[in-house]
């Protein structure tokens, strides 16, 4: 084995960290007979040869010394080594990308020719398939249906195999395999669809019926049965009351004490090797194997979460028929079942609009569960939720007074922060918070969160005024006066504390270089919030009104404080000419909230209407509305802006309800009402979220029905 790797110029060639004269040693400790050794070098394969899928010279060369570790019946773990070829080899080149950056083309080279020498390599996965090593019949239908140039052979091989192969968890594979040759080769999709509604009408495993449901959903929807919602949920308590299924329940939630007597099945695959690999050295990959362990431990059917998540992201915008699944889920006597269906709630809600009262109230009934992972689930979800946990505020009251403890959330590095109880709870701005919200004010360290809290709970927060007060007059104004100054004066800008000027002025004044002018912007916000009743600080602010950085807020909070438009208007068209692209969209919106006595900048905001930058024309265009209450020029840019930009859309919502009814029969209520008539949320993204998406989006859709009724009209800027 590895004859010739000593003839490669490995040190000429370089991976993610540097020259790759180490990858020898990593080839090699892919062969090894310690587990520890195995993991740490298929944990260096991928931490830097083949870097977040990066192909480098030195990956390209590992590929026929891979080849022969795979095909070797004496290395262990061969499955991990053909998943990374698979992985190597299995990326596609955008072939609609006519152009490619002058960076890039190395990089695509790499990646054509790492396809193109795995793919020529491919064949000996037909061998494996029928390996001994259920680990290596695990990864190579994958490999095949990825890699090879016959898919036709492929799919006959998958379908000859399938009633030989004695593993569940590699029939599975075999299905799953046949859905990514449908995806791939579409002219196949018909053959395979074929295949897979006949293991749906005729196979009997439930395991096997509900991964042909899934891969139907992915690659061919519109044949899904119509029932699809019932068949599911019958395959899901077939699979809950087969042999080494869940564990039954008593009717307190408890495992049945017979059951509990017995030894945990072992999941699929799992062998003595695997428990010792967990023990192993702390790698990434055997981090994700421990996490993956510990969190189906105790699973009749593993897999079974990952056939749910595919059918799920299959059936796409059926949000109806997904709510209905992951209703019946929830109502299940399996806590694993429980635990996946308030997984996949979080995701159907974030990225789907629909009703989901019923759905959030059952993740609700969850936290009242004795396992603290569903009950912990529950609440990460319904923290995201803001308004829509409506349902569940009894729910989550309850879980607050009966765990104290979990109020405040510690790490290992950083500040504390509150825990999602209190976070979902406080969001929904329900008084009931506010005794943990009090709590964490006399922590040592105050939980970085804290003020954004108090600004949601609004004037139910107004007992905190007090405590946020103390600790802020108590805040040490060294380097880090930022961090710990920060969450007091967020909560006390929310509650719009003006009593609370003298503590403000002390951290305006006094703060120091490092963080000074975020400090400084910060204690001016809370400032402007008090509006008059910080009439005190009048003569501080006039006096920052030419201090460079902060101009701008200073003259924000004067106009708050003392309205004088004749001390602020000249700084503030100062800063709409500056250089700096956040200083003029600072400046138009501080404009903005003159409305009508800053009328003479109307020129010079209409001349920003064409700016290169987006936002800039947004917050013009605004300002332009709110100081000569003309809407049609402002519309205009709004709306073009809306079309290039989705995330723009909800300050532009804001704007045309402001400006009063929407003609019915105008562009901005067409606009507004395919917004309103989407099932996507307008912010979701394929692959990661923002924790106050669906916030947003919520907030968006309330504001385009405002604006269609015309009653969300506030006024332009004033100084009220």
């Amino acid at each position: 084995m590895f004859s010739g790797i000593d003839e490669v110029d490995w040190a000429s060639m370089e991976h993610a960290y540097g020259p790759a004269d180490d990858v020898p040693v990593l080839l090699r400790g892919l062969a090894s007979a310690d587990p520890a050794e195995r993991e740490s070098a298929l944990d260096g394969m991928y931490g830097a040869v083949h870097h977040q899928g990066d192909v480098y010279a030195c990956t390209l060369a590992c590929i026929p010394f891979l080849f022969e570790l795979a095909v070797d019946p004496e290395v262990q773990d061969r499955g991990s080594v053909v998943e990374l070829l698979t992985s190597i080899g299995g990326f596609d080149l955008d072939e609609d990308d006519d152009e490619i950056d002058e960076d890039e083309i190395e990089g695509a080279a790499n990646y054509a020719m790492a396809a193109a020498a795995v793919t020529a390599g491919a064949g000996v996965f037909f061998e494996l398939v029928a390996d001994d090593d259920p680990g290596v019949r695990l990864a190579a239908p994958l490999a095949l249906a990825t890699l090879h140039r016959h898919p036709v052979r492929v799919l006959a091989l998958l379908r000859e195999r399938l009633p030989a192969e004695p593993d569940e968890e590699v029939r599975l594979a075999l299905v799953e395999a046949a859905g990514r040759i449908a995806l791939r080769h579409r002219p196949l999709a018909g053959r395979v669809t074929e295949w897979l509604t006949l293991l749906v009408d005729r196979e009997r495993a439930p395991g096997l019926r509900l991964a042909a449901l899934a891969q139907l959903a992915r690659c061919c929807p519109d044949t899904l049965p119509r029932d699809v919602v019932p068949v599911v949920s019958e395959l899901l308590r077939e699979l809950r009351t087969a042999p080494g299924g869940a564990p039954e329940f008593d009717q307190d939630g408890e495992p049945d004490a017979d059951a509990e007597a017995e030894p945990e099945a072992e999941p699929v695959g799992c062998t003595d090797v695997a428990r010792a690999e967990q023990a192993a050295a702390p790698t990434l990959v055997g981090q994700l194997r421990a996490l993956s362990a510990q969190d189906n431990a105790g699973r009749g059917t593993p897999w079974a979460a990952d056939l749910l998540r595919t059918l799920h992201v299959g059936l796409d915008d059926r949000v109806g028929d997904r709510t209905a699944l992951l209703v019946d889920q929830l109502r299940s006597p399996d806590r694993w079942q429980r635990i996946d269906a308030v997984r996949m709630s979080g995701g159907l809600i974030r990225a789907w609009r629909g009703s989901y009262e019923e759905l959030v109230a059952l993740v609700g009934d969850q936290l009242a569960d004795p396992d603290p992972r569903l009950a912990d689930a529950a609440s990460h979800v319904l923290e995201e939720l803001f308004s829509l946990a409506a349902p569940t505020a009894d729910a989550l009251a309850a879980r607050l007074a009966a765990d104290p403890g979990g109020w405040v959330k510690e790490w290992a590095s950083g500040p504390p922060g509150l825990g999602s109880t209190v976070k979902a709870l406080a969001r929904l701005g329900d008084a009931r918070a506010v005794p943990a919200l009090a709590a964490a004010l006399e922590l040592p360290e105050v939980p970085h969160d804290v003020g954004f809290a108090v600004t949601h709970l609004g004037p139910a927060a107004r007992p905190l005024a007090g405590a946020l007060r103390r600790r802020l007059a108590g805040v040490a104004l060294d380097e880090g006066a930022y961090d710990r100054a920060s969450p007091l004066l967020a909560g006390l800008t929310g509650l719009r504390a003006g009593e609370a000027t003298p503590e403000v002025l002390r951290v305006l004044r006094g703060a120091p270089e490092y963080r000074g002018e975020w400090l400084r912007t910060a204690a001016l916000r809370a400032l402007g919030s008090f509006g008059p009743a910080a009439r005190e600080a009048v003569p501080e602010l006039r006096a920052m009104l030419r201090r460079p950085g902060t101009a701008t807020e200073a003259a924000e909070a004067l106009w708050a404080v003392a309205g004088d438009r004749d001390a602020v208007l000249p700084v503030l068209v100062e800063a709409l000419g500056s250089d700096q692209v956040h200083d003029r969209r600072g400046a138009a919106a501080a404009l903005g909230a003159l409305g009508p006595r800053a009328a003479v900048v109307a020129p010079r905001l209409r001349g920003l209407l064409a700016h290169e930058e987006l936002w800039l024309r947004v917050d013009a265009a605004i300002a332009l509305w709110e100081v000569t209450g003309r809407p049609e020029e402002s519309t205009e840019v709004l709306l073009a802006a809306w079309e290039r930009n989705r995330h723009v859309r909800v300050r532009v919502a804001e704007c045309l309800a402001r400006m009063g009814p929407v003609g019915p029969a105008s562009t901005a209520a067409q606009v507004l009402r395919a917004e309103l008539a989407c099932v996507r949320r307008h912010n979701a993204l394929d692959g990661g979220y923002g924790s106050h998406d669906t916030y947003e989006d919520e907030k968006l859709l309330a504001l385009c029905r405002q604006a269609l009724r015309g009653t969300g009209k506030t006024g332009r800027g004033s100084t009220e």
